[in-house]
Parts: C-alpha cells; sequence; structure tokens
C-alpha cells in the first residue's frame, strides 16, 4: 500500500503522521495508479480499510472525483423534478380541472422526459451494451446470456426505467387526444373518449407509478457521500433475503389455510372460497382485516380454530423468527459493512477518474505536492512523495522512534551503513550477558567463602588441640545441662 511513520512525540495532543502514497496514487507515467481499481476488484472489506487505502481513496474522492460525480447525478435529479412535476403535481391543480397553461406546462415537461430522460437512458445501455459485445463479457442467467453490465443494480434498475418510459411513450394520452383537439376538446388535453374510455389513462397511471419508484430507487447511489447511510444501505440490501424468506413462507400459509378453511361447511363471507379466505388472511397477518368481522368467525368454531392456528403460525412463530433472522444476519457482517461501502466508493472513484481530463488530473496532483520532502520532528526534514497529517495522540500510542538514523555524510555516493544487528535482539543478548555474569560472580564469590572457612577452620583444629578437647568438655557439659 505504502510506508506509514508516525512520530513518537506528541504535540498538544497531536501526533504527526507521514503516509507515503506517491505511488498508490499515480504511476510512472503520473497517470493515475490502478491500484484502486486492483483492491476492488478484489473484493476484500478488510483490506479497503487500511489506514493508507482510507486517505488516498477518501483523498482523491474528496478533492477530486465526488464534484465530476455530482454534476453527472445533478441531471438526473433535475429530470427527476420535472417527471414528479408533469406526473404528480400539475393534474391536481385547479381541483383537477385543466386550464391552458396547466396543459401546456405538462406537454413541456413529458416531451423533456421522452427526449431528455429517456434519451440519455438509451444512450447509457447502448453504450455499455456496445463495450460488452466488444470485449464478449456475457454471463449466463439460468439457461439465458445477459451482458455483464446487467449484475450491477444500478445499470438493470435504469434499463427497466427506460423500458417503462418507452411503454408510457406509446400511451401518452395527449398523443392519442392530439388527433380529437378542437372546440370539445383543446390543444394538450387528456380527457378525450380514445383515452378514458379505453381505460388507456389509466394503464399510463400505473406506468408513472412504477416509474417514479424507479426513479427514487436509483438516487441510492448518493448515498456513497456518507460511509454511515452507504453502509446501512447495504445492510439493508443483504438483509432482504430474510425477508423474502418470510414473505414466501407466509404466502405458502396463506394458500394452505385459504384452502383449507374454504373446504369447510360455514357461512362466513370473509373466507368464501380460495381468494376471499387468501385475502382475509392477509388482511389479518398485516393487521388489516376489520375488527367487526372477528365477531362472525366466532360464531364459526371450526373458522375459529384454522384463524387462530394461523395467527399462531404466522404471528407468532414466523414473525419473531424473522426478527431473529434479521438480527443474526446484521451480526454477521456488522464488522463488513463500512469495508463493503468503501468498495462501492472505490468503484465509483475508478468509473469517475477515468472521465477526468488529464490536465485535471494534473492540477490535482500539483495540490499534493507529492514531490516535496516531509518533515519527519519539527527541523527534521524526510522524504518525498508522501502526505502529513495530525491523528489523536491517543490513537495509536508510540513510544518507539522507526526511524533508524547513522552518522557520518549523507552523500548518495558514501556507501550504507552496515547493520550489526538487530536492536531488541542486542538488547536481550547484552541483558543475558549481565545476568550471567552476575550469576557467575554470585557463585564465585560463594565458593571462595566455602574455601577460606574450611582452611581456617582446618588450621585451627591442627594448631589447638586441646582447645578442640576443652571445646568438646564444653559441648558435652552444656549437653548435659540440657538434660
Amino acid at each position: 500500500y505504502g510506508m506509514i511513520w508516525r512520530s513518537r512525540l506528541a504535540i498538544n495532543g497531536q501526533r504527526r503522521v507521514n503516509y507515503y502514497v506517491k505511488h498508490v496514487i499515480q504511476d510512472g507515467d503520473g497517470r493515475f495508479n490502478k491500484a484502486l481499481e486492483w483492491l476492488v476488484e478484489g473484493q476484500d472489506p478488510k483490506i479497503i480499510c487500511h489506514p493508507v487505502v482510507v486517505l488516498f481513496s477518501d483523498m482523491i474522492w474528496g478533492r477530486l472525483a465526488s464534484r465530476y460525480f455530482f454534476l453527472g447525478r445533478c441531471y438526473f435529479v433535475f429530470t427527476l423534478i420535472v417527471f414528479i412535476t408533469s406526473q404528480s403535481i400539475l393534474q391536481h391543480l385547479n381541483e383537477g380541472k385543466e386550464d391552458e397553461a396547466q396543459r401546456i406546462a405538462t406537454f413541456v415537461c413529458r416531451i423533456f422526459i421522452y427526449l431528455g430522460s429517456m434519451g440519455q437512458l438509451f444512450s447509457n445501455q447502448a453504450r455499455r451494451l456496445a463495450s460488452d459485445c466488444k470485449t464478449k463479457s456475457f454471463v449466463s442467467v439460468g439457461c439465458i446470456k445477459v451482458p455483464e453490465y446487467l449484475l450491477d443494480m444500478q445499470n438493470l434498475g435504469s434499463l427497466a426505467l427506460f423500458i417503462i418510459l418507452l411503454l408510457m411513450c406509446t400511451q401518452e394520452p395527449i398523443f392519442y387526444c392530439a388527433t380529437e383537439s378542437g372546440e370539445n376538446y383543446p390543444l394538450f388535453t387528456q380527457q378525450c373518449p380514445s383515452v378514458v374510455d379505453t381505460g388507456r389513462k389509466d394503464a399510463y397511471a400505473a406506468m408513472s407509478m412504477f416509474a417514479m419508484l424507479l426513479y427514487w430507487g436509483l438516487l441510492i447511489d448518493l448515498t456513497i457521500f456518507s460511509m454511515r447511510i452507504s453502509a446501512y444501505t447495504l445492510v439493508c440490501g443483504r438483509v432482504l433475503s430474510e425477508v423474502g424468506l418470510f414473505l414466501g413462507g407466509m404466502a405458502f400459509l396463506i394458500i394452505a389455510f385459504s384452502s383449507s378453511i374454504s373446504a369447510l361447511n360455514h357461512k362466513s363471507k370473509d373466507f368464501l372460497g380460495i381468494p376471499k379466505g387468501a385475502l382475509s388472511l392477509l388482511e389479518i397477518a398485516l393487521g388489516m382485516f376489520p375488527t367487526e368481522h372477528f365477531e362472525q368467525i366466532q360464531k364459526e368454531v371450526a373458522v375459529l380454530i384454522g384463524v387462530s392456528l394461523f395467527i399462531i403460525i404466522v404471528i407468532i412463530f414466523l414473525l419473531n423468527l424473522l426478527v431473529a433472522q434479521l438480527n443474526g444476519a446484521y451480526q454477521a457482517i456488522y464488522d463488513d459493512m463500512v469495508g463493503y461501502a468503501r468498495l462501492n466508493r472505490g468503484n465509483l472513484i475508478v468509473s469517475t477518474i477515468s472521465a477526468v481530463s488529464a490536465k485535471r488530473w494534473g492540477r490535482f496532483l500539483a495540490t499534493l505536492k507529492l514531490d516535496e520532502r516531509l518533515e519527519f520532528n519539527e527541523g527534521d526534514i524526510g522524504l518525498a512523495g508522501g502526505i502529513q497529517v495530525l491523528e489523536p495522540s491517543n490513537a495509536n500510542p508510540t513510544t518507539v522512534d522507526a526511524i533508524r538514523r547513522f552518522g557520518g555524510s549523507t552523500s548518495p555516493t558514501v556507501p550504507w551503513p552496515e547493520e550489526i544487528g538487530n536492536d531488541e535482539d542486542d538488547k536481550f543478548e547484552r541483558l543475558e550477558k549481565v545476568i550471567l555474569r552476575a550469576t557467575k560472580k554470585m557463585g564465585g564469590d560463594g565458593g571462595s567463602k566455602k574455601r577460606g572457612g574450611s582452611s581456617s577452620m582446618g588450621q585451627s583444629g591442627s594448631g589447638s588441640g586441646g582447645g578442640g578437647a576443652s571445646g568438646g568438655s564444653a559441648g558435652g557439659g552444656s549437653e548435659g545441662e540440657g538434660q
């Protein structure tokens, strides 16, 4: 990744940290290095959270990539505002009565959507499809081969939105009423027999609702501006499988119980037939079933037993099981959710920087001043190719200076000093020698004392035998006294 140097000195609660990241930001030719692209392709949420990777990726994102990304999404946000205006605001003005200004505004907004938004979506889809066809990037989904770019949910949502907008354009009420405009039907109206009587307007409204949901759904990638919100969005997406299992189990039980209750001989109107029974059980599961209808169910004992059993299984058992599954899934991915959010941001950085001009990239590199030598501590000039930041002194306590210094000239022509050995090993070796020397000294002093005592005792014994006898007599006398 690069090198990190942390000072062991802390000033005002802050510690100097040098990140040497020049060669992970730019390559030998000064272009954007592919290190981040390779890290994103690895899909490892642990590596992407390395301090060096976090520093240089956040720096590229905050100073360069985020602006280009936001400017690219501003147009999409504008098209969403226009779509909301044409579909959800203008038609409810004047209590549903159309005036000329409202009709013209609606027509202009919808033409802009069909040309500006749908046209852009078509251009993006065609470009990505051509790229995958050129590189033969296809994947098998079941027995069907699809372009690889459709594996991305954002691209798949864009394709779905393009298809719905295309269908809306073919069913546009203003186009059908244009042939009937006259005294009875003014220009750009949507109230004409060819639209109202055929139900075309209702179909158009339904497609408009789905298109609106897709527009809002495609704005999820704006959460990348906040790692916390992006991580939360990823968690929601990863636990959807558990919700899907719950909905599948509930659907199975609804069909099973509705068909079982329909087989009974009863007079409850809410369970006459499988469709009504399934709808009633769904309302019970969602808490939408009218409370007064339970009185009629209580009159039918068999129906009451079936409904009670359904409530026990679905609401008490399955719902609590869903809570436990969501909790377990969240705990399983909690540690990696920030890493996956950073992988998404890294992917956006790589795709965005590829569209940045070489001149703009050069100006960005100039602001980093990577060719200037950094200080270690104050007045201690170090190496170039890094970025210096300050961090809290208690974030990464450092007590040993990581810079090894040698005396002598700093000329490049002077050979590099030979290293005798590892300082840590030398310390242990010196300590071991001191302990051995002290042990030998203590052992030598003890031996000499013992040898000195024995010789003195021998000399006193051989020199005065009477003394020794008298001593024995004295000993015997004391012993006799003791007895």
